[in-house]
């Protein structure tokens, strides 16, 4: 889905200049010639960014942005203004109405494109969180207080790398109104800093002395830890073909110099938020991920995991005639100790049981909480005598040491039944293997519990 664009200035020219610039970079532009016409096209329609023309008749650009700002509904669209005032005071003015960035007319075709673009990601971002966090609150999950922190205005590090000690340490001063800079002149010096500590932003002059201010972006974007660290260029009138260079290997922004302070704080407002914002919901997805495959109780991988680990391992040993083996261990009369103690007991016993089950298993080997009392481990390259000695080492630690557990200090004394089965033929499925594991986890279960039982095809 492309990003929507409100284009809002009372000059028509202004308009169709800016439309077809924006529609050339494949923009969904919609226009406005009136603030209150601007203000009703965002309550009707989906807009990802507005570009506000500051001197309009009646309604101006900085009640047009202040509006924008307090309706729950438009808050969260990302607004630059547009105007021809430079003055300090129309910046400082512009971000108290709450505006997120500025361009000054005549716009520059790559200022635009850059500023919108960054924009309308940090719209994506943030249309994302929203819509994660009502999820997660309709399915009785609360992130409020991670989202909260994403949203917040903590300080965050900034690192600033120039070796004009006075243009460095005057930025630095601007940074420090708001948050924690470290300056340093040297890209080795950078990319140290950057490997040992967590930075939210890098702001960089294009014009080392004595280094390719080019080369060390790119070596941050090729850097895992800091692929995703924004990056903001300080550039210097007459290189702007070695800005594109820098936009086009991933650098997230820029300013002119001479530098203005509400600009820099604008740019480093709109990248810190950013990257806040898509870490938060990377967190989100990784935890997700390992909510879908991990077992919230035990920490062990969980059955839905299993079963397609399974598959493709026995794929693996079929295709290359290597031996695999599976092991399948149930407490014996769990049901009592839940009867008899409680579940959070019934619970603090399962926990303690996969300790003792992933410490008896190799590190290739895959440990599963397989369901309720049953556990199972997959175990590559191990041929069936190598399993039994698996399967009564584990069983040996279950009924060797007593079980004390918490909440209460309970001492239990239990026991555990392990079933085996191996690939034993050409045609065997993930299915046979497991149920053949599983029988011989009954006949286990049926010659007394607390012992081994293999079963071949």
């Amino acid at each position: 889905m492309t990003a929507r664009v409100l284009v809002v200035d009372d000059i028509s020219a202004n308009v169709k200049l800016l439309e077809a610039r924006l529609s050339a970079e494949y923009f969904d532009v919609l226009t406005a010639s009136s603030g209150p016409e601007a203000l009703d096209v965002c309550e009707r329609e989906r807009v990802d960014v507005v570009l506000l023309d500051v001197m309009m008749p009646g309604m101006d650009g900085f009640e047009v942005c202040r509006r924008l700002k307090s309706n729950p509904k438009t808050h969260h669209i990302p607004i630059i203004l547009v105007t021809a005032l430079d003055q300090v005071s129309d910046r400082v003015r512009g971000l108290q109405s709450g505006a997120d960035d500025f361009l000054t007319k005549p716009v520059d075709d790559i200022a635009l494109i850059t500023r919108v673009k960054n924009l309308a990601r940090l719209k994506t971002l943030t249309d994302e969180m929203l819509l994660r966090a009502l999820t997660g609150r309709q399915l009785g999950i609360n992130e409020d207080a991670a989202l909260l922190k994403a949203l917040s205005n903590e300080k965050s590090r900034v690192l600033i790398v120039d070796d004009d000690q006075r243009n460095a340490t005057r930025i630095a001063n601007w940074v420090a109104t708001i948050h924690l800079p470290t300056v340093v002149s040297a890209p080795t010096a950078a990319l140290d800093e950057l490997s040992d500590g967590e930075y939210d932003l890098a702001i960089v002059s294009l014009s080392l002395a004595q280094a390719d201010a080019l080369r060390l972006c790119s070596q941050i974007r090729s850097a895992s830890r800091t692929r995703h660290l924004p990056i903001i260029l300080v550039v210097e009138p007459g290189y702007e073909a070695r800005l594109l260079r820098a936009l086009d290997m991933g650098v997230n922004d820029y300013i002119m110099r001479p530098v203005d302070e509400n600009e820099l704080l604008a740019r480093v407002k709109t990248q810190v938020r950013r990257k806040r914002y898509s870490d938060h919901l990377r967190d989100r997805l990784e935890e997700s991920i390992e909510a879908s495959v991990i077992d919230a109780l035990t920490g062990l991988h969980n059955r839905r995991y299993m079963e397609t680990h399974l598959t493709t391992l026995v794929e693996e040993a079929r295709r290359t005639g290597r031996a695999l083996s599976v092991l399948l261990a149930d407490i014996d009369h769990f049901k009592h100790v839940n009867d008899t103690y409680g579940h959070d007991i019934g619970d603090a016993v399962l926990r303690e049981f996969s300790v003792r089950f992933r410490r008896n298993t190799r590190g290739i080997d895959l440990a599963c909480r397989y369901g309720g009392e049953e556990f199972l481990v997959i175990m590559p390259d191990t041929d069936m005598s190598r399993a039994f000695q698996v399967g009564e080492r584990l069983r040996a630690s279950i009924a060797s040491d007593v079980f004390q557990v918490s909440p209460g200090g309970v001492s239990i004394n239990l026991t555990a039944s392990v079933g085996l089965a191996t690939l034993e033929c050409g045609d065997d499925t993930p299915e046979t293997v497991f149920r053949r594991a599983d029988q011989a986890l009954f006949v286990a279960k049926r010659a007394g519990r607390n012992r081994v039982e293999a079963n071949a095809a």
